[in-house]
């Protein structure tokens, strides 16, 4: 199976949304493998951000990252860094669909609930940066054969 990160970020932290996106992805039949609430670091913000750390809007990101901590998961499924996407919506959560998690919680393209990985090498990446392997967890899901039918149920045991 894949695996994906999301970061719930201060902003959902802070209204009081991280159980509803949590429950999005539990119900959609994604397996929380990884789980847990963090402070990001000065480090942290720069690694992770390493593409955005020249642009002007940088402090802005760093400091509305840091306001509260954020909630690490990683997310594991079949096709889990496409799915996850789809949920998450566009990065402007303005212009995202209703229904996605930053079309329903969210009116910003900053302050925009949640970071999902978009690709499947940036999962790998991202999730070592935010996990220890220790953290991560391997189990058997007794609902896998009601999510997945036929030949996914047994590929994805």
């Amino acid at each position: 199976m894949e695996k994906t990160l999301i970061l719930i970020k201060p902003n959902a932290i802070q209204r009081g949304l991280m159980g509803d996106i949590v429950t999005r992805f539990e119900r959609k039949g994604l397996r929380i493998v990884g789980l847990k609430m963090m402070y990001l670091t000065d480090d942290l913000l720069k690694e992770h951000y390493a593409h955005l750390v020249e642009r002007p809007f940088y402090p802005y990101l760093k400091a509305s990252m840091q306001v509260a901590p954020v909630v690490a998961c990683c997310l594991e499924g079949a096709e889990a860094v496409e799915t996850v996407r789809l949920m998450v919506g566009v990065t402007n959560s303005r212009k995202a669909l209703p229904g996605t998690i930053r079309g329903d919680f969210s009116m910003s393209g900053e302050q925009n609930v949640v970071h999902a990985s978009d690709s499947i090498e940036n999962a790998l990446v991202e999730i070592k940066r935010f996990f220890r392997d220790d953290e991560l967890f391997d189990y058997e899901s007794a609902v896998t054969h009601f999510e997945y039918g036929g030949e996914e149920s047994i590929k994805f045991k």
